[in-house]
């Protein structure tokens, strides 16, 4: 009785934000979301093959199932929904159903607004569960970007290093290949080069993980062209690692982030498009900002967060352009958004 007065609380908080009700899908393509979303959701999802023999699956994530919905133009781009996601975990005291309240800001380009309205929307609500010690967690994917792009390395590297920092113990594996300069060998070179040219001969646009085949093609070329020799792994390892252990409070943040600057001789203004992130100092809340956080979701792509009350997560979210243009969209289209998980309360 409890949580469904907590629940009627939390929806009327999204009403008054002007939240829409959205009710995305319950049974969803399961190819689909392997073919757009990427692999990583195959040993999440709970399948089965209907009478047609498709393999379905019941929806494993809610914001996925929201953005095809609102693909389908059956959508508002200012939604909540109250529903449930299914998928299998590793972690032994979580079960199958997770029971979530959350809201999504699809299709706006005012995202320094629409990220704070979120954030703004989900700690009011969470107040109403937590009324003591509410903290929030912040990250910020895009920051982590742009080190490394500002960073002197093969575009190859790059390419790595952020196609899988959501991976936390993978990314491990290539920073020590970095530091040893362990790249690919000549067998893989010639065997990339092969599938390229095999590659070239496909449809451009079938998709394949989330990507064209003329995007992949794009970056295979990248890597062909890209030089062997490199002899900075060492350094550059060095000052990700050191980027990765900043850990502050949010009013520390711009003097933590000039000192890194200037201790390893980076441009001062890489870091200078933040301005979701400062935005928060309005919420007259603890912040605490960790460049290591919000890594585990593939699909985020700008400021992760989560609201917890005495170690114990109450919400998360965070902004996921990507994502939308991964499921079907022409074009990368902005989005942000969280839950509450009222497994939790």
């Amino acid at each position: 009785m409890k949580s469904k007065k907590l629940s009627e609380q939390i929806i009327k908080t999204f009403k008054s934000n002007g939240f829409v009700l959205s009710e995305p899908d319950v049974l969803l393509d399961s190819e689909y979301i392997i073919q757009r979303s990427g692999e990583n959701f195959r040993r999440s999802m709970l399948t089965f093959e209907n009478e047609d023999g498709k393999i379905m699956c019941l929806r494993p994530d809610l914001t996925v199932a929201s953005c095809i919905k609102y693909l389908e133009k059956k959508s508002e781009s200012k939604i909540y929904y109250s529903g449930q996601a299914f998928r299998r975990t590793n972690k032994k005291s979580s079960g199958l159903v997770n029971d979530q309240l959350g809201i999504e800001i699809l299709g706006s380009k005012n995202k320094l607004q629409d990220d704070y309205k979120v954030i703004k929307t989900i700690l009011n609500s969470a107040k109403k569960i937590k009324s003591k010690k509410i903290k929030i967690k912040v990250g910020d994917i895009g920051l982590f970007k742009k080190l490394i792009n500002s960073l002197e390395m093969p575009e190859r590297w790059k390419l790595r290093l952020i196609r899988h920092f959501w991976r936390p113990k993978y990314f491990e594996e290539l920073l020590e290949r970095l530091e040893k300069n362990s790249d690919i060998d000549s067998a893989a070179f010639d065997t990339d080069k092969k599938r390229f040219y095999e590659m070239k001969k496909m449809n451009q646009d079938k998709i394949i993980a989330g990507r064209s085949i003329a995007e992949i093609l794009k970056r295979f070329d990248k890597k062909i062209r890209d030089p062997r020799s490199f002899s900075e792994g060492k350094k550059i390892s060095r000052i990700i690692r050191s980027f990765l252990k900043i850990n502050c409070k949010l009013p520390q943040l711009n003097e933590r982030l000039l000192d890194f600057a200037n201790k390893f001789e980076l441009k001062k203004n890489i870091f200078k498009e933040f301005k979701s992130i400062e935005n928060l100092k309005k919420l007259n809340q603890e912040v605490i900002f960790i460049t290591n956080f919000g890594r585990n979701i593939e699909y985020y792509t700008g400021i992760v967060f989560e609201v917890y009350s005495e170690k114990k997560e109450i919400a998360r979210g965070g902004r996921y352009d990507d994502l939308l243009k991964s499921l079907g969209a022409k074009k990368n289209i902005p989005a942000v958004g969280a839950a509450i998980n009222l497994n939790n309360i």
